[in-house]
């Protein structure tokens, strides 16, 4: 009797590394969306830390906000974007965006992101 041998087989071996190469590709494609990300969270941040305590207006939160959008060369959202509203002891920035890595031929990786700071 022949024992019969066990195993992935070529094919098998093909598709799996397809998967892994595609998830690999993925997030490649998507790590600079989310360092970019990082960034607009950073830049919010800081401009909330540096007028913290001092009377302060919306026009001057965006002009800080444009200065470090150019440090940091941020291109997903422009400052101008940024929502800034009155709140009881201060004010409330709200950066809320979509950002698009192309993929494969037209399909396209689509992140949304939504982070709120408050400058008291």
């Amino acid at each position: 009797m022949h024992a019969r041998q066990g195993g992935a087989t070529f094919l098998g071996m093909l598709i799996i590394v397809a998967i892994l190469g595609f998830g690999l590709y993925a997030g490649i494609r998507l790590v600079p969306i989310y360092f970019e990300y990082m960034a607009v969270v950073r830049a919010m941040e800081q401009t909330a830390k540096e007028e913290d305590g001092s009377a302060t207006s919306p026009q001057e939160l965006r002009t800080d906000l444009d200065r470090r959008w150019t440090i940091e060369d941020i291109k997903s959202i422009d400052p101008k974007e940024i929502e800034i509203k009155k709140i009881a002891n201060g004010f409330s920035m709200r950066a809320e965006y979509r950002a698009e890595a192309p993929f494969v031929a037209n399909v396209s990786l689509v992140v949304d992101f939504d982070k709120t700071v408050n400058v008291q």
